[in-house]
């Protein structure tokens, strides 16, 4: 008979014990609502001017223009927004009935497909030569290709055009030493993309390298001896060890700079306006021109159609260089 009213006792031990420890869980709880509430409202109050003035600059605009890309502004009085109307994908049929954008298009396809495996390719090269060949002077090295990063866009592109100026630059100077009648680089249409090419990969050379050069020094040394002591030769250690480990930083470089050259515009607008005969028109400085005179809701057609190619190219990239290991 006691057997059998011991367990009894004890289960109702269990639950007495229980009930006090959750009653000080709700009590421990109830004590910190109003420090979590406190602590709550100072995260909403610090992140508070941000966030407005993330709406305000970013998120509006954005949104706003996605509007203005669906509806008729050209004929209506922007200052009165209720009698703008509502013309769907028109806009966006306008737009790819146009010769120029067209043109654009293929400008900008162009200088992405050279410039981007130029700038990798030249990337690579420059990081391996200064983590194997070049020891002696890599401090001196890694602020020459460097520093054109950090340089104003505006200030390389002016001092380019300085230098391919057709009488007085520098580059036709040169060549003239050897017999040669250099071009009018910016205004003949069959060299003023390949230079615009030419300085963008010069230009972004250095940011390539710096990425490389980290992931190069984070290859282990003893993978590398493993392979060597293998017989694995110099090709073969750097084909089949360091470059598998370098595709998180190939991946990096490869999206960044890809998004950076669809949105090319400055090279263009600062030495040519998208000169001689648009052969240097970029998309993005055609949405620019469309905005300047007054087309708004082609400009955002334009620039909606940049951010889908930006996607494309972002989501192509990941599928192609992405570690499946």
């Amino acid at each position: 008979m006691s057997t059998n009213t011991l367990p009894g006792r004890g289960d109702t031990g269990k639950q007495n014990t229980g009930q006090p420890e959750r009653s000080a869980d709700r009590r421990r709880l109830t004590l910190r609502s109003p420090a979590r509430g406190r602590q709550a409202r100072a995260a909403w109050l610090l992140a508070g001017p941000f966030l407005a003035l993330f709406a305000a600059f970013m998120l509006l605009p954005v949104v706003w223009s996605l509007l203005m890309s669906l509806t008729d502004t050209q004929s209506a009085d922007l200052r009165t927004p209720l009698n703008v109307s509502f013309v769907g994908f028109d806009n966006y049929v306008r737009l790819f009935q146009d010769d120029q954008f067209f043109t654009a298009l293929r400008n900008t396809a162009v200088f992405v497909l050279v410039a981007l495996p130029l700038t990798l390719a030249a990337g690579l090269a420059a990081a391996v030569a200064l983590d194997r060949g070049i020891r002696r002077f890599r401090a001196v090295f890694r602020v020459g290709f460097y520093l054109p990063v950090i340089t104003s866009i505006v200030a390389v592109a002016v001092v380019w055009k300085t230098l391919l100026e057709p009488r007085a630059g520098l580059v036709n100077l040169v060549l003239g030493w050897f017999g040669i009648d250099g071009p009018a680089w910016l205004a003949d249409t069959r060299f003023a993309l390949p230079v615009m090419i030419l300085m963008a990969v010069w230009r972004n050379l250095g940011t390539v390298m710096i990425i490389m050069l980290a992931g190069l020094q984070s290859v282990p040394q003893s993978l590398m001896e493993a392979a060597e002591l293998d017989g694995a030769g110099p090709w073969q250690r750097f084909w089949r060890v360091t470059f598998p480990l370098l595709r998180p930083a190939l991946l990096l470089t490869a999206v960044t700079t890809g998004i950076g050259y669809l949105q090319f515009f400055d090279e263009p607008f600062v030495m040519t306006d998208g000169g001689p005969l648009d052969s240097t028109l970029s998309a993005t400085l055609y949405a620019y021109k469309q905005f300047g005179n007054g087309n708004y809701e082609m400009a955002s057609a334009a620039s909606y159609v940049i951010f889908v190619l930006i996607v494309a190219l972002t989501v192509l990239q990941f599928r192609v260089l992405r570690d499946k290991d």
